[in-house]
């Protein structure tokens, strides 16, 4: 039996836009709402709908007119202290924890890569038992997370897959192994 995963980042933030560690339970950017509004009707179809039960994913999922599940395993990553930062200004204030943290350390108060890699692929061993499609509505450091989890690939190739707002990761998998089939802005997928 084969089973086909869809994960969907959510639209942009303030956050986002501003290139910082997101807040926890922070909004879509206006300009993105509008924008993803569009999109409608644009969403591969799912026998399954998934979605981190954090606002900026529920909203996504919303103003593209989709009915989702929340799922707790979905929600990002947990950035601790660093919520609302950039990332320099992190470094400012601890230049020895975002490198511990580049090499997969939790941030002060949050969680590590590992236990997010860790989190993902108990959740990507559920997605495998169940047939059909699914799609979950998520966040970046989940689809990479997942990425690493179904490619079996070292942890550090974390930092190696760009996602954007909006970006579509399409996998097929079967007898535990996945394959990548797709990554590609939801308009183009």
């Amino acid at each position: 039996m084969t089973a086909h995963l869809s994960l969907l980042c959510h639209a942009a933030t303030a956050s986002t836009r501003a290139a910082a560690f997101p807040q926890d339970d922070e909004p879509l950017d206006p300009a993105a709402e509008a924008a993803l509004a569009a999109l409608r009707g644009s969403v591969p179809y799912a026998d399954r709908r998934f979605v981190s039960p954090l606002r900026r994913a529920r909203q996504t999922a919303e103003t593209l007119g989709l009915e989702a599940a929340p799922d707790p395993d979905l929600t990002d990553l947990d950035y601790g202290l660093w919520r609302g930062l950039s990332l320099e200004e992190a470094q400012q204030r601890d230049p020895e924890a975002v490198q511990a943290w580049l090499a997969g350390s939790a941030p002060p108060g949050g969680e590590s890569l590992d236990a997010l890699i860790g989190r993902a692929r108990r959740w990507l061993e559920v997605q495998a038992a169940s047939p059909g499609v699914t799609l979950a509505v998520t966040h970046a450091a989940v689809v990479r997370a997942v990425l690493v989890a179904a490619l079996d690939v070292e942890p550090r190739a974390f930092w190696r897959f760009d996602i954007a707002p909006l970006a579509l990761a399409r996998l097929s998998g079967r007898a535990g192994r996945w394959n990548l089939v797709g990554l590609a802005p939801l308009a183009a997928a």
